[in-house]
């Protein structure tokens, strides 16, 4: 209660009401775009989010950049919606990535596009075949291409440094794509992601399985990239020159995409099962879908089905992780997808529920054909998931290999925004569905903030640790994401060019496993994490916050044949 107290001693009067939820800022006195000249704008915040007494005049120690800016809009092509395409094993795929005019809710934007298309190409291909992609770089920063999720050769993977050098501009790299599990993966940069994926560099890979029946039956398959962007009304809010800003709780957009717009749309066939393939682009929301009551049930996870199939009323899924969803349309209706969440309002400590509109599924008279419902109702049972995951269970028991600690370190912050964490902390959620603190997060740099994984058994930290192990070896990593950190956050943590099993979480053995890539950490969990090394190089683990990223959360580990 005396923080809670003294707190208010640094709150200044919020500002009157108005007609809508966000105030924008893009007019305040100091933050304008003055002639060909890029300044700070202060993002926008919700108008119950109070101004802090002193704050108004600060902006970031980092300068501010956006690719493009001041450059004529009708220099650019505009981007096109996503199209598929079907590579044979052997296929080339010429493939670029460039600036474009993109039109978000009627206003035009200068972002980024792989072929030129948002999302990029989706590639389509069988499992076991192997495809060329020729990558050509025409952004105006260093980039390279990270196929995640896929077991492919360490060479291919995308890091600078790492695996290869920086694609310049103007300059190409050869990557060859293996594709030797199912499902939906996705590909984006591994350079300033925060500012290259958020601008639009990303895309879907769907590797079909070779077996028939190998799912449920199902009338069509959708493909659904969930992304936010943060703009006002004078368009997009600046990135960070030197280094990222929002490094305390990564970029939330206040505008949020399917597919890359504002008002998606489905027709369906009343009685429809539809098969949705989800990928989570986002720089740091976590999402919560629910498809407007219609009956779903889950699938598969990042790199495979589950054991068996799961009826669910929503899905959650992190940044970086894809889920297949299969859902049942059985009234003619309309069906609101939705982002159902409880928001958190750090300033005076209560959940708020919150519920966004992402796009609608209207069912139409017509009967779909085939019927499939009295097929969707059974959860299938994956005899060969099970089977696959029965020669680990010998593993589950074993005591780590790695323990690994999520923290985080700050440098020169602000004293101001020191005590107003210190004061928040007092109040912890494992999950943050939503930017609680925009001006706090906003002014805070990747220079200032270190976001740390520390590894408890050595001591070492983030780029210190470079674990050693062997293909054919089975480690056990357990994660606990530290809730008395100076600010903990959920974290979706990333493991490059291997699969592993969420096998345990809080002390609690996961009753239905999938393997995976990606994996969320709420604050305060402990997570096991049993992986399957089966793929020999340097690689690297990692938080997938794009600023977290940035900021240090990430480790080596090499693999030897």
């Amino acid at each position: 209660m005396l923080a809670r107290l003294l707190l208010l001693v640094f709150l200044a009067v919020p500002a009157l009401a108005q007609d809508h939820d966000m105030m924008d800022h893009s007019g305040h006195n100091m933050n304008m775009n003055m002639g060909d000249s890029l300044v700070w704008r202060m993002p926008p915040m919700k108008m119950t989010m109070p101004m802090i007494a002193g704050t108004m005049d600060d902006v970031p120690i980092v300068g501010p950049m956006l690719p493009g800016y001041g450059m004529d809009l009708s220099m650019f092509a505009e981007a096109k919606p996503s199209e598929i395409f079907d590579l044979a094993d052997g296929d080339t795929l010429h493939m670029d990535a460039s600036l474009v005019r993109r039109t978000i809710d009627g206003q035009e934007y200068i972002m980024m596009a792989y072929g030129g298309m948002y999302p990029g190409p989706l590639i389509r291909a069988d499992r076991g075949s192997k495809v060329i992609v020729e990558f050509t770089n025409n952004i105006e920063m260093p980039t390279t291409v990270h196929w995640h999720g896929l077991r492919l050769d360490n060479e291919f993977d995308g890091v600078p440094g790492v695996t290869q050098d920086p694609v310049l501009t103007g300059e190409s790299f050869t990557y060859e794509l293996k594709f030797p599990d199912t499902g939906m993966y996705w590909y984006h940069p591994h350079m300033r992601e925060d500012v290259q994926q958020d601008l639009g560099l990303y895309g879907n890979m769907l590797v079909d399985p070779t077996e028939e029946n190998y799912y449920g039956p199902s009338n069509r398959e959708v493909p659904l990239v969930f992304d936010d962007i943060l703009i006002d009304s004078s368009g997009l809010i600046p990135f960070g020159d030197s280094a990222p800003t929002h490094a305390l709780m990564g970029r939330f957009g206040n505008v949020l995409m399917v597919n890359g717009i504002t008002d998606y749309h489905l027709d369906v066939d009343k009685g429809e099962v539809v098969r949705f393939y989800l990928t989570n682009v986002a720089n740091t929301r976590t999402f919560n879908l629910v498809f407007g009551g219609a009956k779903m049930k889950v699938v598969a996870g990042d790199v495979s089905k589950y054991e068996r199939e799961q009826f669910v009323e929503s899905v959650v899924i992190a940044p970086a992780e894809r889920y297949i969803v299969d859902v049942y349309f059985d009234e003619e209706r309309e069906y609101a997808i939705t982002n159902s969440i409880q928001s958190i309002d750090h300033f005076r400590g209560v959940f708020v529920p919150e519920t966004h509109h992402l796009g609608t599924i209207m069912v139409g008279s017509e009967k779909a054909e085939p019927d499939f419902g009295s097929q969707f109702v059974k959860a299938l049972e994956f005899e060969d998931v099970q089977s696959d995951i029965a020669d680990f269970r010998q593993y589950f028991d074993k005591q780590p290999d790695h323990n690994l600690r999520l923290t985080v370190e700050v440098n020169d912050l602000p004293r101001w925004i020191v005590m107003m964490m210190e004061v928040d902390t007092l109040f912890v959620p494992p999950m943050e569905w939503n930017d609680a603190m925009p001006m706090m997060n906003w002014l805070s740099s990747g220079e200032q903030v270190d976001w740390v994984l520390l590894d408890e058994d050595t001591g070492r930290k983030s780029m210190d640790i470079n674990w050693n192990w062997k293909v054919g070896d089975v480690v056990k990593i357990r994660i606990f994401n530290d809730p008395k950190s100076f600010h903990p956050m959920n974290h979706p943590f990333h493991i490059h060019g291997q699969r592993f099993l969420v096998t345990e979480m809080d002390g609690q053995a996961n009753p239905n496993m999938a393997w995976k890539d990606t994996q969320i950490i709420p604050v305060g969990s402990t997570v096991e994490l049993l992986v399957d090394v089966t793929n020999p190089g340097k690689w690297m683990a990692h938080c997938h916050i794009a600023e977290h990223l940035h900021a240090g959360m990430m480790l080596s580990f090499t693999v030897d044949e």
